[in-house]
Parts: structure tokens; C-alpha cells; sequence
């Protein structure tokens, strides 16, 4: 595996800046294509510094009200794998430096085909995965296929994982690893800074990799606070919601949907910057 993919310059690059890095999460096709495409090209002008995209999938059993609606919504409006993957492609004719992080669950993958996904990944220009239901006992399944095709493969550690479970965790964890803040589902409560601080800390005595703080993270000053204990702060639920929140009464994007997300996204950023 090549051992300077995107996601390892870009952390590399802030933590020389001093700061923590913004990682959005939106999903492919929410509200459709073309409004999505519109969104994802803007964040990293808006501040974002990993993107991650949300594969729809009917049952996303890890993602709170917030991003299944919006999966649904996606798939409503005829997004595919094969349609992600093309909004991969459509982004990196704008942008060749911000990392992309492909996020959802294994059923698409495997229906797709394991060897093709990872492939037409590889050629969309995707930087890494996170396949939250593949566990690290399945790493000959994905994970490993992945790391050869110099995709990083991006893990979970959550409050629940103790110090026997977390070295199966790292193992062939790269990139980054996602310290999921709260116990349960996205976006369902918000995150104590102080009981974060105290997880991520075991973790980075286990690991050199930056750890990344998610689930939960609302607004710009949970987004500051968090920073201080990570090398990142992802927000997903928060700008979906921004989305739904502008559609119109049929479930259309309106003159309103692209530029809310992205003013939130600034926002989030501008905390971060001054943290």
C-alpha cells in the first residue's frame, strides 16, 4: 500500500498548521444528482477538509432519522452505486487534492461486487472506506483488497471499545480512525467534551494515527471543544437536516438548499480555525 494517499497529506498538512480538521459528511444523491454534486464541490471552498459521501442504502442500522431520510431520499431520486462513484468522478474534475471517504454499509458493496468496487473506486479517485458492518474478523473481505489498492480503510472505535478490542481495531486501520463520541445511533445526542477527551486519549496512547471525533457534533462551539481533544470533527446529521430543512413542500431542492449547507459548513470551519 502506498503510504502517502490524501487523507495522510492532509492530516499531515494541518497538524503543521495546528489545527483540527473538518470532516463533512453528506449523502450521494441527496436531494438528486445535480443538487448534490452542486454541495459536495462546495465544501472544501466552504472550509471542508475530508469529505466523506454517504452511500444510500435502505437499511442504514448505525445512522439516526436524520441521514436515513436522507439515504431515502436519495435512493427516491435514483441514486446508485454506480451514480456515487460518477460523483466521485464529477468532483475531482473540479478538485484533485481534497481526500474523499466513501461511508455506508456492506450489502451495496457487495451487490456491486467486491473486485469492481474497489477497482472503479480506485479510478473515481476515492481516497478511502468506511464500512461501518464489516468487522476487523472480515478483514480478507474488503479490508485488505482495499490497503493493496492503496485505499485506506478507516475504522470505528466507540466509548464500548475496550483496551482487549481495540488492538483488532487498529490492526490494519489507516488513514484516520473515527472516535464515535456517543453510544448509539448519528446525531441522536450530543457529545461531553470531557468524556471524549478521556476516550481519544487511550486510543492515541495505541495508535500514531489522527483520530477524528463524530456523531453528534452540531455546532460550531461542540465542534471547537472537540477539537481540542482530536486531530478532527466530523459533522454529518447537522448538514443533512440543513438539507432537508430547505427542501420545498414536494421534496425538491430550493434556490436556498446548496448555499445553507455550505454557510453551516463555514461556519463549522471558521470554529475550527480559531480553536
Amino acid at each position: 500500500m502506498k503510504t502517502d494517499t490524501r487523507i495522510e497529506q492532509r492530516f499531515a498538512k494541518l497538524k503543521a498548521e495546528g489545527r483540527a480538521a473538518l470532516v463533512t459528511f453528506v449523502t450521494a444523491g441527496d436531494p438528486n444528482y445535480a443538487t448534490s454534486l452542486k454541495i459536495i464541490s462546495g465544501l472544501p471552498g466552504a472550509g471542508a477538509d475530508v469529505i466523506e459521501i454517504g452511500m444510500p442504502f435502505s437499511d442504514p442500522m448505525a445512522d439516526g432519522p436524520p441521514i436515513q431520510a436522507s439515504g431515502l431520499r436519495a435512493l427516491k431520486a435514483g441514486q446508485n452505486m454506480k451514480k456515487t462513484l460518477q460523483l466521485v468522478r464529477d468532483f475531482r474534475n473540479s478538485d484533485s487534492e481534497t481526500p474523499i471517504v466513501l461511508m455506508g454499509y456492506y450489502n451495496p458493496i457487495y451487490v456491486y461486487g467486491n473486485e469492481r468496487f474497489l477497482d472503479d473506486a480506485v479510478a473515481a479517485g476515492v481516497d478511502g472506506l468506511i464500512v461501518v458492518d464489516v468487522p476487523p474478523e472480515a478483514d480478507d473481505e474488503l479490508c485488505i483488497p482495499a490497503l493493496a489498492r492503496g485505499l485506506n480503510f478507516i475504522r470505528l472505535a466507540t466509548p464500548t471499545t475496550d483496551d482487549r478490542r481495540l488492538p483488532m481495531v487498529l490492526q490494519n486501520t489507516s488513514g484516520f480512525v473515527y472516535y464515535v463520541s456517543i453510544t448509539g445511533i448519528t446525531g441522536a445526542a450530543a457529545p461531553v467534551a470531557t468524556d471524549v477527551g478521556r476516550h481519544v486519549a487511550r486510543i492515541k496512547q495505541a495508535t500514531d494515527l489522527p483520530v477524528a471525533i463524530g456523531f453528534g457534533v452540531r455546532t460550531p462551539q461542540q465542534a471547537k471543544d472537540l477539537a481540542a481533544h482530536g486531530d478532527g470533527v466530523v459533522v454529518g446529521s447537522a448538514l443533512v437536516n440543513k438539507i432537508a430543512a430547505s427542501l420545498d413542500a414536494a421534496g425538491n431542492p430550493t434556490d436556498s438548499t446548496v448555499r445553507e449547507v455550505l454557510q453551516l459548513v463555514a461556519s463549522l470551519s471558521g470554529a475550527l480555525k480559531s480553536a
